[in-house]
């Protein structure tokens, strides 16, 4: 299994986890509360936990290609939806 993982310093993390789950909802298996969220894609999962330091984000794939491939999806709506904020995801 790989993995990465970000953790993002905001004050609405909860914010992001709904806009990203509503997002991807629209084509994937997707659950989510207030401090949590899980986008189940066909080569991946995600996970999404709020807490009070911020956002964590886990991607888990079974090879490092599709590993990207999570990354950059979820990267590139993350950013779409914190332009304000102009956050960014440094993955580990």
């Amino acid at each position: 299994m790989h993995i990465a993982s970000s953790h993002v310093v905001t004050d609405t993390p909860a914010r992001y986890i709904s806009r990203l789950c509503a997002q991807f909802a629209h084509k994937l298996p997707v659950s989510f509360g207030d401090h949590h969220g899980r986008i189940e894609f066909a080569f991946g999962l995600s996970h999404l936990h709020a807490d009070r330091t911020g956002l964590h984000i886990t991607v888990l794939s079974n090879n490092p290609q599709d590993l990207n491939k999570l990354k950059h999806l979820i990267a590139t709506h993350f950013e779409r939806f914190a332009w304000q904020g102009e956050l960014d995801l440094a993955w580990q």
